[in-house]
């Protein structure tokens, strides 16, 4: 199957500027190819992973990936389809953010291999240099005000306001193609669906300024079945670095995909083929209450972007967390991963308080009554062993790595005591 057919049967290809010849293209010979990144956060998310991994699916099929880091265009802020203005970073956190972000996309291309190999670059290796002057004269000239007013990007900002700053965004990104396409005859763009008027500003600028022709592929937003925007939980964007979004959180996040959008993730997000999609898609639908698909999309997501070691600890914290494993075979790092969210309580060294008096005093019981009733009924553990024993005391051996002690309180109700 043609790479565009099966970025098509994948749902990865929302626009194109003229699909037939891309098609060709694509069939032909090699095509150079980029897309880029601006380094607004320390780290890229799961949206992001979209596009990397499409850039890895053409590079596979013998193309070539040249990621662009936007240094300078970061500098600036991609007014898109955002409410209001970003807030301008010092060019020292760009920086750093951009040398972060370039780490990231070297896990997933080949950078050593082959004619294909991967190429990064940063735009602000060419508008360091440019003088305002020149950029009005030799690329502004090109560009009507018109033109630039009919993007919907620009469009839906123009009644709460939009700086020159953001209004010129567009022409930087048009003015990177021409530029990729002068250095490494770059002929093709890959971007979100919300940076078509963007992107289309590169193949523009191209036409007018080179005589040649440059082609746009978006890639549609990735939403749920609910129509939420896909990669968000709870608010908080799922990260590829695994200080800021633990491998264990990311495995849970695929574990708990809503069923109707599994095997549609799959798809997306894995390099299994199509008929291997097709064959976990049918065992799925016979018996959807053990998650295969989920469990598949865990797997493969999880080992792609954190690796073999990082899925195999975050299965590994998942059975012992809520299969009832045993707690002291996990490292404190572990646990509080896996336990996040749950209420902590700081224990001081001369407390020596019996288990009754603890749990008043950690706020996991509301009375002594009470949680002597739960003592003797056996629904306290510690660190998962049962504890019934109403003047248990706790020990050097109850804290993990010296660190922490779990109180579980009946089936599901977890609580932290750390030292």
């Amino acid at each position: 199957m043609n790479i565009f057919d099966e970025l098509k049967e994948r749902g990865l290809i929302f626009q194109t500027t003229d699909e037939e010849a891309l098609r060709e293209a694509l069939t032909e010979g090699m095509v150079s190819y980029y897309v880029g990144y601006d380094p607004t956060a320390d780290s890229l998310h799961l949206g992001n992973l979209v596009l990397i991994l499409t850039m890895k699916r053409l590079q596979m099929a013998g193309h070539k990936p040249y990621p662009l880091v936007g240094g300078a265009t970061g500098l600036v802020g991609d007014p898109s389809f955002k409410d209001a203005e970003r807030g301008l970073q010092t060019k020292e956190t760009v920086i750093e953010w951009a040398n972060k972000i370039r780490a990231q996309l070297e896990r997933f291309l080949d950078f050593e291999n082959g004619e294909n190999k991967a190429q990064m670059e940063n735009n602000y290796n060419w508008f360091k240099d440019l003088t305002f002057i020149d950029f009005l004269r030799d690329v502004g000239k090109y560009y009507t005000i018109n033109y630039m007013m009919s993007k919907d990007s620009v469009k839906s900002r123009i009644e709460t306001g939009i700086s020159y700053t953001e209004f010129a965004y567009q022409i930087m990104q048009g003015y990177d193609f021409y530029e990729l396409n002068q250095r490494h005859g770059i002929t093709l763009q890959l971007g979100g669906s919300d940076q078509w008027g963007n992107m289309t500003a590169g193949t523009e600028l191209l036409r007018r300024k080179a005589g040649k022709t440059g082609h746009v592929i978006t890639i549609p937003l990735i939403t749920d079945s609910t129509g939420k925007k896909f990669g968000k939980s709870e608010g908080n964007a799922i990260w590829l670095d695994a200080d800021k979004t633990s491998p264990f959180e990311m495995y849970q996040f695929w574990l708990n995909v809503n069923d109707d959008d599994a095997v549609k993730m799959l798809k997306i997000f894995t390099f299994l083929s199509l008929e291997e999609i097709a064959e976990i898609a049918e065992k799925f639908e016979e018996a959807r209450h053990e998650r295969l698909a989920q469990k598949v999309l865990a797997r493969e997501v999880v080992t792609l972007v954190h690796g073999q070691a990082a899925y195999e600890q975050a299965v590994k914290i998942t059975d012992t967390l809520f299969g009832g494993g045993d707690l002291k075979a996990l490292d404190a790092k572990s646990i509080l991963s896996g336990l996040k969210d749950v209420p902590t309580y700081q224990v001081k060294s001369d407390d020596n308080l019996n288990i009754v008096e603890l749990l008043i005093s950690a706020g996991i019981e509301n009375s002594k009554r009470q949680a002597r009733e739960d003592v003797t009924n056996g629904a306290i553990y510690i660190n998962g062993e049962r504890i019934q024993d109403l003047d248990y005391m706790l020990s050097d051996a109850d804290k993990i790595d010296k660190q922490l002690t779990v109180i579980r309180r009946g089936k599901k109700k977890n609580f932290i005591l750390t030292y």
